[in-house]
């Protein structure tokens, strides 16, 4: 898997990844919403730097010029709910690509620290040939976006796969490397080294769907 990890230069990334850290920043849904979308919208303009082009003429008012656009059918695949606001985000660049959205949550059969991750709703177009994007802004264990791997399967084999998160763990990115092709491509705005016993990153931010949205029962 090829890592593109942005916390280890400083940008305006900075900024962003700091206020959805902020226990008092984030009291303000809106704001963290926002701030997961400008996230999305920096690591889609980077993403964009990797995808296929080729020449086309654009005819203006005073001539014509010749311009490189990309050629990729992309297909922005996010885990529900949390990743609503980062699909968002990359939607605002990649507004040509199709959709695809799949329910994941963590079930914790006896409440202990073990669990498995349920898949309940998916919808996708045909993924055969296109560049597929996976988007979940936390990536803990890695587990979450094994089980997405899996049940797309069933439409199509993609051309690439590529995936954005805006925070993620040392296991988690070791276990999606074990378990994606080995040409993936992960885009993250930061990486944190621990995880608590029931897999949550640490220091993290918390939980990303909460946080958006409010919490659940």
């Amino acid at each position: 898997m090829i890592v593109h990890r942005f916390d280890k230069s400083n940008s305006l990334l900075n900024t962003f990844i700091a206020e959805i850290r902020d226990v008092e920043i984030q009291k303000d849904s809106m704001r963290f919403r926002r701030n997961i979308e400008r996230i999305g919208e920096i690591l889609a303009y980077e993403l964009s730097k990797s995808l296929d082009y080729k020449h086309k003429v654009i005819n203006t008012p005073f001539g014509i010029k010749k311009t490189s656009l990309s050629t990729n059918k992309l297909v922005l695949c996010s885990v529900l709910r949390a990743g609503l606001p980062l699909h968002q985000g990359l939607l605002s660049y990649f507004d040509g690509a199709e959709n695809a959205f799949i329910s994941a949550y963590r079930h914790h059969p006896d409440g202990g620290d073990d669990f498995e991750v349920i898949v309940k709703y998916f919808a996708a177009p045909s993924l055969d040939g296109k560049t597929l994007v996976l988007t979940d802004p936390m990536l803990g264990t890695g587990k979450t976006l094994e089980n997405v791997l899996n049940a797309l399967r069933s439409h199509g084999e993609p051309k690439n796969i590529h995936i954005i998160s805006v925070i993620g763990s040392k296991d988690g990115l070791a276990h999606v490397e074990e378990v994606f092709p080995e040409d993936t491509q992960l885009w993250i705005a930061a990486v944190d080294q621990e995880l608590t016993s029931k897999g949550y990153i640490i220091p993290g931010l918390g939980d990303a769907g909460d946080l958006s949205y409010g919490e659940k029962l």
